[in-house]
């Protein structure tokens, strides 16, 4: 199964959130990841959506979000793109370890936001692959508690989703 991103662009009102991940729900579509946020347009939000399948999967996608009253343009995203994850991480710190979470940190070009005697919290940005391999150098340090936002997407260049 192929890993699409699709991007949505929605009208900025209540409830549209809960029709497009309804019309996934209705159809046994999963959904890898959802990230939704105001455009440069308070009119409008832009919804990420990461989700795996064939490519049948999916143009079923595509076709059943665009009869949605409020989506305005919906478009899968293909190579080339800017994709971004944002991640939280907490993660045990002792005077062993703490040196080499700290050259994790340096490494990886993350960066410590909260620090105590029992804990270190870093936040990290990137590609998923990067978010991934960050998360498994730091498990055997032993990860307290993360959160990370999903994928992000814009397409390089001129190209952009535009309502019509």
């Amino acid at each position: 199964m192929k890993r699409f991103v699709i991007a949505v662009l929605v009208s900025n009102i209540s409830g549209v959130l809960t029709r497009v991940s309804s019309m996934f729900t209705r159809r046994s579509f999963n959904i890898d990841s959802l990230t939704v946020g105001e455009t440069e347009s308070s009119e409008f939000s832009r919804i990420t959506i990461t989700f795996r399948g064939d490519d049948y999967v999916k143009e079923q996608i595509l076709k059943q979000l665009c009869k949605l009253h409020d989506v305005k343009e919906a478009k899968i995203l293909e190579n080339d793109t800017v994709q971004r994850e944002l991640l939280i991480i907490k993660v045990k710190n002792t005077p062993e370890t703490r040196q080499d979470i700290l050259s994790a940190v340096d490494v990886f070009r993350s960066k410590i936001i909260d620090y105590s005697a029992s804990s270190l919290c870093c936040e990290l940005t990137g590609e998923t692959t990067k978010i991934n391999a960050f998360i498994e150098l730091l498990k055997p340090y032993g990860i307290i508690e993360m959160c990370r936002t999903g994928i992000v997407a814009l397409e390089r260049g001129s190209n952009c989703l535009k309502s019509n």
